[in-house]
């Protein structure tokens, strides 16, 4: 029994995660991530996948985000016909995403054919996935409830937890067997969430397990408390609102963008702001939208005593707006009057909030706001960490309006909420930690904390290596 980290992401890096099981000559996939970062590198881990996925025989789906999601349609494509397991939720989201990246690349592709004709050069670049691979992956879905023990394989059982990370998200209890009776217990964080978070509820305890696999995004830095977070924000849009300009805030489409609406809702409510436009400005956030409001059984208490007992609607109200096309899109950039414009995707490496820094970036009077992780290589990293100029569709702009980051809105657990996680485990039956999902300092600094902590075996994985249970 072994279990192997994939080289083509989340083994010391951020993005594209992808963990195999091997029990008996089975093989069991967890996570099906698209790597994200630089075009080309990320094209070519995308294309490398899994080897042989017609004869996978299961794969477990932690959550909805891209980077867990986004290669299902392309191991579908390439021949696999197993069952997706997933909560119900998180089969929603991941349609929504696989959709919405399969058109995409189609239009990705049609552009750089264009700019290839206008040079007279060739162009042979081909989407990773179409439509079709899309809603081939979705009818490939199963959907089990939190709490629900279910059948993967021979032997192997597994659970969903309420990981509290977004709509649906699950940490993972596995427990098998092989064929000389060895039992192994392996917990999955997928990407673990934060407590008092609101919309939806804290992350639940994961029970005895043996191994465990945690996400370290967060493993050398702990976030602001929700309380500063909603002052921060209020302040920024109040200063920025006096100058008469606009907040610019790159959110992704799926809990963040849902998250910020709600703080914006309770901020007007509560008179802390002025009245200006609240812009969400992307198709997918707004259906996204939609799908948090038909799952309510994913909320947390708060919500449900402070909107849907009382008949409101926590994502809507006068100030706020919601643009689907693409006419409504460019109407925003001729906005000379405060306003907030939230919109895909948080590492502004794709969708329209490349064209809201365009025409905004170099403007003093606006303050461009960010309220998430942003990998490196990325135009959302470069923003943040101060560029003077930056290039956004192959022209340099000059970074005049202010740049302001709020840690709080963070959807991943900092270091100290993981070891409060992880305490609730009976520690004495855990053998070994593996660390997933981070850049080399906060892998390093999540190591040293749990072995500050008393934990025997914690492991940096390396990319494509295979470690016995």
């Amino acid at each position: 029994m072994a279990i192997t980290f994939c080289s083509e992401g989340a083994a010391r890096e951020v993005t594209g995660s992808k963990h195999l099981i091997n029990v008996d000559g089975l093989r069991y996939l967890v996570d099906c991530g698209a790597f994200q970062g630089k075009r080309e590198e990320s094209d070519r881990k995308n294309r490398a996948l899994v080897k042989d996925p017609d004869k996978l025989e299961a794969v477990i789906l932690s959550h909805a985000h891209y980077d867990h999601s986004g290669l299902l349609p392309l191991l579908s494509k390439r021949g696999y016909e197993g069952n997706i397991y997933s909560t119900p939720a998180t089969r929603d989201l991941a349609n929504l995403i696989m959709m919405d990246s399969a058109s995409i690349q189609a239009r990705d592709a049609e552009y750089l054919a264009k700019q290839a004709a206008k040079k007279g050069s060739s162009f042979d670049w081909q989407p990773l996935y179409d439509e079709k691979d899309a809603i081939k992956a979705t009818g490939q879905f199963v959907t089990v409830s939190y709490g629900r023990q279910f059948s993967v394989g021979p032997n192997f059982k597994a659970q969903f937890l309420d990981a509290g990370h977004i709509l649906g998200s699950a940490t993972i209890h596995a427990s098998i067997t092989d064929k000389n009776g060895k039992v192994a217990r392996i917990g999955f964080s997928g990407d673990l969430g934060r407590p008092n978070k609101p919309i939806i509820r804290d992350p639940e305890p994961m029970g005895q397990v043996d191994y465990l696999v945690l996400d370290s995004t967060y493993g050398d830095r702990q976030h602001e408390s929700s309380i500063d977070a909603m002052e921060r924000l209020a302040d920024i849009v109040n200063k920025t609102a006096e100058r008469g300009g606009k907040i610019i805030i790159p959110a992704f489409a799926i809990e963040r963008t849902q998250e910020l609406v709600y703080y914006f809702h309770m901020l007007v409510d509560q008179n802390r702001i002025p009245k200006i436009p609240i812009w969400v400005d992307s198709p997918m956030a707004v259906n996204a939208t939609s799908i948090f409001q038909v799952h309510p059984e994913c909320y947390d208490e708060e919500i449900h005593q402070a909107f849907l007992k009382h008949h409101k609607n926590p994502f809507g109200f006068n100030e706020l707006h919601f643009s689907t096309s693409v006419n409504d899109s460019k109407k925003l950039n001729q906005l000379d009057s405060p306003a907030v414009i939230i919109s895909a995707d948080g590492m502004c490496e794709a969708g329209r909030i490349q064209h809201h820094l365009i025409h905004n970036i170099s403007d003093d009077r606006n303050t461009i706001l960010m309220v998430g992780y942003t990998a490196v290589n990325t135009l959302g990293r470069r923003i943040k960490d101060g560029q003077k100029e930056v290039r956004i569709h192959g022209d340099l702009f000059r970074v005049k309006a202010r740049v302001e980051e709020i840690k709080a809105f963070s959807a991943h657990a900092d270091y100290v909420e993981s070891w409060d996680w992880i305490k609730t485990m009976d520690l004495s039956s855990l053998k070994t930690v593996f660390l997933v999902h981070g850049e080399d300092k906060a892998l390093k600094a999540m190591k040293n904390y749990l072995e500050g902590k008393g934990l025997m075996d914690v492991r940096i994985v390396e990319p494509g290596a295979a470690y016995s249970l």
